[in-house]
């Protein structure tokens, strides 16, 4: 989006950059890409889908959204489990690396996955929640570890 959409109202006040993470489940296991191309943390495995929650949508249609762009498949808004909400950033850091980051799990999609940004995506593979690859994305490791202990608190913070 371009920078036609900060209208100035906010003035000097702390501003976030929302984004939403689906983590697609079966059996125990949880789908992962291997990011490349990025220019941010490429070589790590990250949620299958992720990305910018875009002006007027809601963190619920970015994570629908982006599980079509990246991986082909249709997910229905009513099959998205809430899973926590993260807020991280650099203290003092630049604007664009204070976030709240929306993550969702779905056990149900329909289509078959693929990747569908190979510039972006290296592999994409399904990994047992209790074998984890490494590196993770360090933001996203807490949420996974989370998700297999069953524990996760409505709010994460990292970082701050």
């Amino acid at each position: 989006m371009s920078g036609t959409w900060d209208d100035g109202s906010a003035g000097d006040r702390f501003r976030l950059v929302p984004a939403a993470y689906l983590l697609l489940r079966r059996e125990g296991q949880v789908l992962l890409q291997l990011r490349r191309g990025t220019g941010y943390m490429d070589g790590h495995w990250a949620a299958g889908a992720a990305g910018h929650v875009e002006p007027g949508e809601s963190a619920v249609a970015a994570a629908v959204r982006e599980a079509h762009e990246e991986l082909g498949v249709r997910v229905a808004p009513t099959d998205l489990v809430p899973l926590t909400v993260q807020h991280r950033g650099i203290p003092g850091g630049p604007a664009l690396e204070q976030r709240v980051d929306f993550y969702f799990a779905a056990d149900h999609w329909d289509g078959e996955l693929q990747i569908r940004e190979p510039e972006r995506t290296a592999d994409l593979r399904w990994f047992p929640l209790v074998a984890l690859p490494h590196p993770v994305v360090p933001h996203e490791l807490p949420v996974l570890r989370g998700l297999h202990d069953g524990v996760l608190p409505a709010v994460l913070t990292f970082g701050l």
